[in-house]
């Protein structure tokens, strides 16, 4: 019969949904795949602008607000294991220098007696890798400043807590003076340093059997910023000018004209 049955019109109009069905179903996937919504993908691409215009850190405005011509270059990638460790007799490690082929220096503050606000602001929009080694006698009632200077990113650590010579004192005086101010500092901040620096610079075996037994991994000494060129694995210290900011300043335009970068001095110990 011309035209075919009704029953076959009916079987050949349900394929042809059938086939429309898996049809849309295949497009439908694809965009969720790829996500069909337009805010989504604006959104996408405005975070993928901000990544490529602004990959490291601050804008070019903030460094040239703190009197730097151009921006700190990024520290590289620091390394998996650190090179300094125990000897067999089970002694901290003394470091005066990282040993490193980066070039890279560490910018590190004793005491804790200036408390610059603007230091803090300084630290927060540069994003400065700094280590403050805190004195619990010298700071008093100023741990608040170096609370707010470890919330943007500054390293506290130990420098005893009456900032005593310590060569020739007896173990247990010396161990009261690191292992106190770990107390000191776990009570303030929640964390037991795992670096410490001797006053002075002075220190004896017994220094090095005292800081192990209070749970701090390496004694660093420093040396003064001003003192000669830069070189790869520098721990600089010595501020003893009245404004930390303009002396942190003019540090890191010379660390920039040495071609050099600060890194955080805990990534490499």
């Amino acid at each position: 019969m011309r035209g075919g049955s009704p029953a076959a019109g009916t079987r050949t109009r349900a394929r042809a949904g059938a086939a429309l069905a898996a049809v849309l179903a295949t497009v439908l996937l694809a965009g969720c795949a790829q996500s069909v919504d337009p805010i989504e993908r604006l959104g996408k691409k405005a975070a993928q602008e901000v990544r490529r215009t602004r990959p490291h850190g601050p804008a070019a405005a903030t460094y040239r607000r703190w009197g730097l011509s151009a921006p700190l270059a990024p520290a590289p990638r620091p390394p998996a294991r650190s090179g300094v460790r125990r000897d067999r007799t089970g002694l901290v490690p003394v470091v005066g220098r990282v040993p490193t082929h980066d070039k890279v220096v560490f910018l590190t503050y004793d005491d804790g007696a200036e408390r610059d606000p603007r230091f803090v602001d300084m630290v927060r929009e540069l994003r400065l890798p700094v280590s403050m080694f805190l004195t619990d006698s010298v700071v008093g009632p100023g741990y608040g400043h170096f609370a707010r200077l470890r919330e943007v990113g500054a390293s506290v650590q130990n420098h005893t807590l009456d900032h005593a010579s310590l060569r020739g004192l007896p173990y247990a005086g010396q161990r009261a003076e690191i292992c106190g101010q770990q107390e000191k500092l776990k009570a303030r901040f929640g964390i037991r340093p795992r670096l410490f620096r001797p006053p002075y610079g002075t220190y004896d075996t017994t220094t090095l059997r005292a800081a192990a037994d209070c749970g701090v991994t390496a004694v660093v000494l420093g040396r003064e910023a001003d003192s000669h060129r830069l070189r790869p694995g520098d721990i600089l210290s010595g501020f003893e000018e009245p404004n930390l900011t303009a002396a942190t300043t003019r540090l890191l335009r010379r660390i920039q004209a040495e071609g050099f970068t600060p890194a955080r001095l805990e990534n490499y110990l």
